[in-house]
């Protein structure tokens, strides 16, 4: 029972996210990614369905521990070290940035550390936590609700980077031919 709402929480925070997402991508004046203000409830609606994604993702993947026959060398030298660089690259670039700017405030165009290699590098590197879990805990559930939170991080740079063109003209243009979107 309580495996079910959580595969139902989940597929909704996903479901929900990825519309949103959407729906800033094809009405960009009216769109809810980047938030158009930036208030004190922003964070709270930007991380709660993050950290409640994650932490779905990670009981799922405890519940249905090695429930896929993955080899061990994938589960634990692949799955292992996409987690530990991932989150190394996440959380390196969330304490340049801060959590506001991580947020959706309005800060400077970060050009440099990872984001001189990809103009979403935490998203690349949220992806690879991900996947990296997926594989580690070998889950039906976790692949299945993983695929979903990937799906919203590949579809949100497409959101973002147009009203990052709108920010910073010509600085986005040029920063945008020297970095690869996602790797």
């Amino acid at each position: 029972m309580m495996q079910t709402m959580l595969i139902f929480l989940g597929l909704a925070i996903a479901a929900a996210t990825l519309a949103s997402i959407l729906w800033s991508i094809a009405v960009p004046d009216r769109r809810i990614w980047p938030p158009r203000r930036y208030t004190v409830m922003t964070p709270v609606l930007v991380w709660v369905p993050t950290l409640s994604l994650f932490g779905i993702l990670i009981v799922l993947g405890i519940w249905g521990w090695g429930g896929l026959a993955l080899a061990g060398w994938l589960r634990f030298g692949v799955g292992i070290p996409l987690i530990l660089v991932g989150n190394l690259v996440v959380w390196s670039e969330v304490t340049h940035f801060g959590l506001p700017q991580t947020s959706g405030a309005i800060g400077t165009l970060r050009t440099e550390g990872m984001y001189r290699y990809s103009r979403n590098p935490q998203y690349t590197a949220d992806i690879g936590i991900i996947a990296g879990w997926i594989l580690l805990s070998s889950a039906s559930w976790a692949l299945f609700i993983g695929t979903a939170a990937i799906l919203v991080l590949f579809a949100t740079p497409f959101a973002e980077e147009p009203w990052l063109q709108d920010k910073y003209g010509a600085a986005f243009d040029e920063y945008s031919t020297s970095a690869r979107r996602f790797i």
